[in-house]
């Protein structure tokens, strides 16, 4: 059990911080800098990297199962 937790925390931190890197600058340069200064724009900002991180997670770990890597 302990394995498969770890193994879902580095997913997720890992596909997080990718998606991060990968839409951070696009996203500010879109919306300009004033806009990416407000709240609610970078909250739905992280908002979004958390359900793409989630979602990446679990399709990771089904693929990880589904071909018997891991089992749980």
């Amino acid at each position: 059990m302990e394995k498969i937790l770890i193994i879902s925390i580095v997913l997720f931190l890992s596909i997080g911080f990718l998606f991060w890197k990968l839409t951070k600058s696009y996203l500010r340069k879109e919306n300009g800098e004033k806009v990416w200064k407000l709240w609610s724009s970078r909250t739905y900002y992280w908002q979004g990297v958390i359900f793409v991180a989630t979602g990446g997670t679990f399709f990771m770990l089904f693929i990880l199962k589904w071909t018997s890597v891991i089992k749980f």
